[in-house]
């Protein structure tokens, strides 16, 4: 597991222990996704013959979770927060009504009618 720790971490946010993780995961999954998508195309790959088609299976299986899409969570860029994530802003519920009403986010205004 100590292999694939990040060497540097290069994130301008509030850091624990969580955010670390997903970092090294993001980091592992990033370097290991064009192998990823070679076994599963050799997998789906009904033309080949199967016991090629089985090798890649195995070799997928062994791979690290860490290599997995899966494994990778949105988190909140401010907080750290892994639940109740706005995608579009990458921010947590609460942090979004405190920037937005704080007036930091551009086109965002509370609702009104």
């Amino acid at each position: 597991m100590s292999a694939f720790r990040a060497k540097k971490l290069d994130l301008g946010c509030f850091v624990n222990t969580h955010i670390i993780r997903d970092h090294t995961k993001r980091k592992v999954f990033e370097a290991h996704e064009p192998e990823r998508q070679a076994l599963r195309y050799i997998v789906r790959n009904t033309t080949l013959p199967a016991r090629m088609r089985a090798e890649a299976q195995l070799q997928l299986t062994q791979m690290h979770c860490y290599t997995r899409p899966t494994q990778i969570r949105n988190r909140c860029i401010q907080g750290g927060k892994g639940r109740g994530v706005f995608r579009d802003f990458k921010l947590s519920r609460f942090v979004f009504r405190m920037e937005a009403l704080a007036g930091n986010l551009p086109g965002v205004k509370k609702a009104s009618w």
